[in-house]
């Protein structure tokens, strides 16, 4: 409950501390604008709990009663009315819907009360169907949108019964209290306007401060569907001259009935009307009913009907939602997950918009609570427990080598009838990659790859001598995203001093985390395709090699590894990649490297991604390696390096920011979703690789600082050691 509404004169005020109207109010929801028709004994005019908001059309239907009209003959038309829309004034209580317009209507049959008739003070006030049919005409002829009865005894006639279906085609809300009985049924006034109502009238029973039914309130009975419950029971204060009296022995009186029970709902109703103009009486009602707190049995029952008045959960949205003018979006769902090169980002960024719910109700909303980073990859593991056989074989013309899983795990098994092989035999020779190189000519070299990066192809047909690393990545090589190669093809040409290389891939790009929809159970990584086009340059100059490249990058639903919510319409993006290497032998069995990417993403126009929108990202990695340490034929290494990391870039998206009732159209602003995160890692590995035992060992140590760009996340260090051997 926001501070501001946490005041004394708050928490003297049963109802709306019990059905949580402070939630509206804070959203600025007050009644405003709206007029509750209070049909009744009228309503004591003087009261500063309604000054300035007593409508003109007020009256009294007996018009020839007093000279005052409508002036209340007894407490009961007040107590109705400060329950509904008593002022936020600093003192004595405050209804629910504190700022909305009281038209207070006298039906009451003169002399009929007990203040009319000093002979009799204990009469109880009567009143005529036909006076209650005027009243009901006159509020909807005069702009009401809700109407008060809290009234009760036989069965309303049909004079009555059509002014309240009127109303009901009006669009107005009528609100009965359902009897004070005791009974397993609402009274028969109440029950027969509800089998009238066409779902336009909403009875009203009592509970108390726990929530239990009042000894006294009518249950729902037969009339569950549109039977709601509300706080009726010990309602604070009656009030004498316009503040909470007090006797002599300093005790305030309190009032029940579910009659005080109805003006509950009847504020309740004013706040969904202010807020939400679209809506007709029908409708309000049934938000009010559908959002009810469940009490009693489960479900819709007969003595709570659908169940306690709960204003909170009537202004959240109800059913299927939709961004303003634009598709279907759950608030449940994933509106975003970022790459690992946008790290901890979308802790960052705010996703401001409009939803509307099932109701066509309009809702400020911030989904970036709905948007996730990427999951942080912890490459230790992959890195050690790989259980794989590499086979090789070719001449100077032509060589081909696999990569094949030894693990006989189950999955997705080749075509085994077209290589012959057993069931077996094909889950145990599982191609994890493959690679084929061909000489066309001296200067002319052909190559194609399954499973393998068009990077990592293109580098072996450089000849580039680059440092094996168990766990960081050479960041030329580095896409900023969970990508997995499917083929890969490269031709390079020798002209002179310089290589040629032009190469292009086909792949997916894995969503960095589980997607999630209402329409599913559970959540899912999704895959992208995407394909590359590169073009590089290449020569030595003595002991130094070097090699500068572009590559083009499509992606045709993620935006540099980034997916986004279908509701927003997003395409895919082009990348622009400019790699540079550079190697450097600068003495005997000494090699020193250093590899920089720098991209520029530019998402597609598409939806509600707008002018504006791009991405800047970068990565680097220095090397430094001893070749013959322990023997002729091992290597000891070291890496530092930055993983491809957003360095500055936005999202910028069109949606809307308000919506217009009276045109049903939203109004739309630029939302900038920021993609560079606040972490940055970078990360430094020793590795050692060589003979060892008969077999082939490797060796690291590494750590990562902010590891994933997350500032929030721990380091990550670790040391692997892995041994193989052929058999």
């Amino acid at each position: 409950m926001p501070s501001a509404f946490n005041t004394a004169e708050f928490r003297r005020s049963d109802g709306p501390l019990q059905h949580n109207a402070a939630t509206a109010w804070n959203l600025g929801w007050t009644g405003a604008g709206v007029t509750i028709a209070v049909v009744d004994t009228g309503i004591d005019i003087d009261s500063p709990e309604f000054a300035g908001r007593i409508h003109p059309a007020s009256r009294d239907v007996f018009d020839d009663r007093d000279t005052r009209g409508f002036n209340a003959a007894d407490d009961h038309g007040t107590n109705v009315s400060l329950v509904a829309a008593g002022g936020r004034t600093g003192s004595g209580v405050v209804g629910i819907a504190y700022e909305a317009t009281i038209m207070a209507l006298r039906a009451d049959f003169p002399g009929s009360c007990g203040a009319d008739n000093p002979a009799d003070p204990s009469t109880q006030c009567s009143f005529f169907n036909s006076s209650i049919a005027e009243a009901v005409d006159h509020a909807v002829a005069n702009g009401a949108k809700v109407i008060n009865l809290s009234l009760g005894g036989g069965r309303a006639d049909s004079i009555l019964r059509e002014a309240v279906q009127r109303a009901v085609a009006a669009g107005v809300v009528v609100v009965v209290a359902s009897g004070n009985d005791g009974e397993a049924e609402p009274d028969a006034f109440a029950g027969s306007l509800d089998a009238f109502g066409r779902d336009g009238v909403i009875v009203v029973g009592s509970v108390d401060a726990d929530g239990t039914m009042s000894s006294f309130s009518n249950r729902a009975g037969t009339f569950p569907a549109n039977y709601i419950a509300a706080r009726g029971g010990r309602i604070c204060c009656t009030y004498e001259d316009g503040q909470i009296f007090v006797d002599a022995q300093g005790f305030a009186y309190v009032f029940s009935g579910t009659s005080f029970a109805a003006p509950q709902v009847a504020g309740a109703a004013a706040l969904l009307a202010q807020a939400f103009p679209n809506l007709t009486g029908v409708q309000i009602i049934e938000i009010l009913l559908s959002s009810a707190f469940d009490a009693g049995e489960a479900g819709t029952d007969a003595v709570y009907g659908r169940g306690i008045l709960d204003i909170a959960k009537a202004f959240a949205p109800q059913g299927t939602t939709s961004i303003a003018g634009g598709d279907r979006i759950a608030l449940s769902d994933t509106s975003a997950i970022g790459s690992p090169a946008m790290g901890d980002a979308t802790a960052r960024s705010t996703i401001d918009t409009v939803i509307l719910d099932k109701w066509g109700r309009a809702f400020q909303v911030d989904l970036s609570g709905t948007a996730t980073g990427a999951q942080v990859d912890y490459p230790l593991h992959g890195a050690v427990a790989t259980q794989s056989v590499h086979r090789a074989a070719g001449n100077d013309s032509f060589s081909i080598g696999f990569t094949i899983d030894s693990r006989g795990q189950s999955g997705e098994l080749p075509r085994i009838q077209q290589l012959r092989l057993s069931r077996e035999d094909a889950q145990q020779a599982r191609v994890l990659a493959s690679r084929a190189l061909f000489k066309l000519n001296p200067d002319l070299k052909a190559g194609f790859t399954f499973r393998e990066s068009a990077s990592g192809l293109v580098a072996l047909m450089q000849g580039t001598d680059r440092p094996a690393f168990m766990v960081a990545d050479n960041a030329a090589a580095d896409s900023g995203m969970y990508f997995r190669a499917d083929t890969a093809l490269a031709l390079r040409q020798q002209l002179g001093g310089w290589g040629i290389t032009a190469s292009a891939e086909t792949g997916e790009v894995m969503t960095a985390s589980a997607f999630r929809r209402a329409s599913q159970q559970r959540g899912q990584r999704l895959a992208g395709d995407v394909s590359t086009f590169g073009l590089a340059f290449d020569r030595r100059f003595g002991n130094l090699g070097t090699a500068l490249g572009v590559t083009v990058m499509n992606e045709d639903a993620t935006i540099l590894g980034a997916r986004f919510h279908e509701a927003f319409g997003t395409g895919g993006a082009q990348t622009l990649f400019v790699n540079t290497e550079a190697n450097w032998k600068f003495a005997d069995g000494w090699n020193m490297g250093l590899a920089a990417r720098g991209g520029y993403t530019k998402p597609q126009r598409v939806g509600a991604v707008s002018q504006g929108s791009h991405v800047l990202s970068q990565a680097w990695s220095f090397d430094l390696q001893r070749t013959g340490v322990f023997g002729s034929r091992d290597s000891l290494a070291f890496r530092v390096s930055q993983p491809l990391r957003v360095e500055s870039g936005n999202l910028s998206l069109n949606l809307p920011v308000s919506y217009d009732y009276a045109t049903l159209t939203p109004t739309y602003g630029i939302q900038r979703l920021t993609l560079t995160p606040q972490g940055r890692e970078i990360m430094g590995e020793i590795a050692w690789r060589g003979p060892l035992l008969g077999g082939y060992g490797s060796a690291s140590m590494f750590y990562r600082n902010e590891p994933g760009h997350y500032q929030s996340l721990p380091s990550d260090q670790g040391v692997a050691f892995r041994w193989s051997r052929q058999f």
